[in-house]
This record gives C-alpha cells, sequence and structure tokens, in this order.
C-alpha cells in the first residue's frame, strides 16, 4: 500500500448572507485570508475554513463544525463580551463539562450551522 499523506482538511460552511457570515467570522476571531468568487477562505492559527456564498437550508441546519481550542471558557468569554449573540441574533449555550473528557459550548452562526467549541480536560 502506497503512503499517502493528508496536507490540509477543509470544510465549505453555507451562508445565507455573504456579508453578514463574513463579519461574524471576523468578529468571532477568524482572520479573513482571501475572498473572491463567492468563496471567502478564514483562519486562526493551523485551522481555517472556506465560507461559500451558497445557502440551503437543510444543509445549514445540518452541519456541525467542531472547534478544538486551547481554553473553550476563554472562548466563551470572548465571545459573550463581543456580545455577538444578540448583534446576529445567534445561541451560545454555556461551557459544561463533557463525560468525554472535554468542556464545551455550542454556538450557532447566522445561517443556523453549529459550532461546538470545546477543550480537552
Amino acid at each position: 500500500m502506497m503512503n499517502l499523506k493528508v496536507t490540509e482538511l477543509k470544510v465549505f460552511i453555507p451562508c445565507k448572507d455573504y456579508n453578514v457570515s463574513k463579519s461574524f467570522y471576523q468578529e468571532m476571531g477568524f482572520t479573513l485570508k482571501s475572498d473572491g468568487d463567492g468563496v471567502a477562505y478564514f483562519a486562526s492559527g493551523s485551522s481555517s475554513f472556506l465560507l461559500q456564498d451558497y445557502y440551503h437550508p437543510e444543509l445549514a441546519r445540518n452541519l456541525m463544525i467542531h472547534l478544538l481550542v486551547e481554553n473553550a471558557t476563554d472562548w466563551h468569554k470572548n465571545l459573550t463580551l463581543t456580545e455577538l449573540a444578540s448583534k446576529y441574533e445567534i445561541t451560545i449555550s454555556e461551557p459544561e463539562v463533557r463525560p468525554w473528557g472535554m468542556i464545551d459550548f455550542t454556538m450557532t452562526d447566522p445561517s443556523g450551522v453549529l459550532w461546538r467549541i470545546a477543550n480537552n480536560i
């Protein structure tokens, strides 16, 4: 068998309103690296994703992104301080210790995509 290596894996995230979602993700803490032809490339550290100017309600409602961070509680505090929930009319749950050895919380983006933001305990 050949030794095949993956160098990167990115998800394409759908959005209802491209400009609103670009602003949301920048306020969330991601850097907009490029934007063209209906695809915006966002990154933070070694993680990245592609925001697409495409929306299908069932896709957005059934997509879940797992973001592993150093400290989920700090991320929660930052998102709360930036008032993303009220500004973008989204939901952000409280951090919880999970039986699978993580602290995490959930957040929906403006298009309904569910983010689970966590750190290992």
